[in-house]
C-alpha cells in the first residue's frame, strides 16, 4: 500500500462506500427537524473562499437569531460587530460558496449547510435584527443547498459539553499576552485583558 493517497479510487478502496444513513439525511432544503436544530443553535462556524485563501468565521447569538429560517432555502445571517477585518464578508463578494456548521450545547450532532450568500442592507431586514437599538451593518442571506447533520462521534471523542473536559482559566495564554507577544509590545498587553470585560459589554452589539 502506498504512503499516500493519491486517487479517489485509492480514497475509496481505502474507506468504502457510505452506508444509507449517512447518505439520505442530505437534502436540499431545510425541514422541520432541521430547523428545530437550526433555531435552538447560538454558535455556528461560517467557512467562505477568496482570491487570498480561506477562511472560517466564528459566529455567535441568541437562539434564534444567530441564523434566522426565512423559508426552507433561505437562512438569513446578521454581522454581528467583530474586528472590522470582514474576511467572510470580502470572500462572499467575491465568490458566494459558503458553508455553515451547526452547535448546540449539551447536544452531540452538529448540523452542516451549504449554499451560496449574497449580502443584504435592507432597512428593514436590518431593523429585524436589531439588539438594543443596535442593527447589523450587514445580514448574510443564504441560498441553501444542501443540508445534513453530522453524527455526534467528533464531540463525544472532544467531550465539549464535559464540565471536567473543560480548560482551567488562567492556563492558556491570554489574548492580550499572545498580541503583545506579536506585537513586541506595542499592541495589547495586561491592559487589554483587564479592560476587555468592559469593551465587550459596550461593543456586543
Amino acid at each position: 500500500m502506498p504512503d499516500t493517497i493519491d486517487t479517489l479510487a485509492q480514497l475509496e478502496a481505502l474507506y468504502g462506500a457510505p452506508n444509507d444513513a449517512s447518505t439520505v439525511k442530505e437534502v436540499p432544503r431545510i425541514t422541520a427537524e432541521y430547523r428545530a436544530l437550526i433555531e435552538a443553535s447560538p454558535f455556528a462556524a461560517l467557512a467562505t473562499a477568496g482570491p487570498e485563501g480561506l477562511d472560517c468565521s466564528p459566529r455567535g447569538d441568541r437562539p434564534g437569531e444567530l441564523v434566522r429560517v426565512a423559508d426552507e432555502r433561505t437562512l438569513l445571517m446578521p454581522d454581528r460587530r467583530g474586528n472590522n477585518r470582514v474576511d467572510s464578508l470580502r470572500n462572499i463578494l467575491r465568490d458566494p460558496r459558503v458553508g455553515l456548521m451547526f452547535l448546540i450545547p449539551g447536544h452531540g450532532n452538529a448540523l452542516r449547510v451549504n449554499g451560496r450568500a449574497h449580502l443584504s442592507l435592507a432597512p428593514d431586514l436590518l431593523e429585524s435584527f436589531a439588539v438594543e437599538g443596535k442593527r447589523p451593518r450587514s445580514v448574510i442571506v443564504v441560498a441553501v443547498e444542501t443540508v445534513y447533520f453530522q453524527c455526534a462521534r467528533a464531540v463525544l471523542r472532544a467531550r465539549l459539553w464535559e464540565a471536567e473536559a473543560q480548560v482551567r482559566p488562567g492556563s492558556l495564554p491570554t489574548p492580550g499576552r499572545i498580541l503583545a507577544a506579536l506585537s513586541a509590545g506595542s499592541v495589547g498587553g495586561e491592559p487589554y485583558d483587564s479592560n476587555w470585560a468592559a469593551r465587550a459589554k459596550e461593543t456586543m452589539w
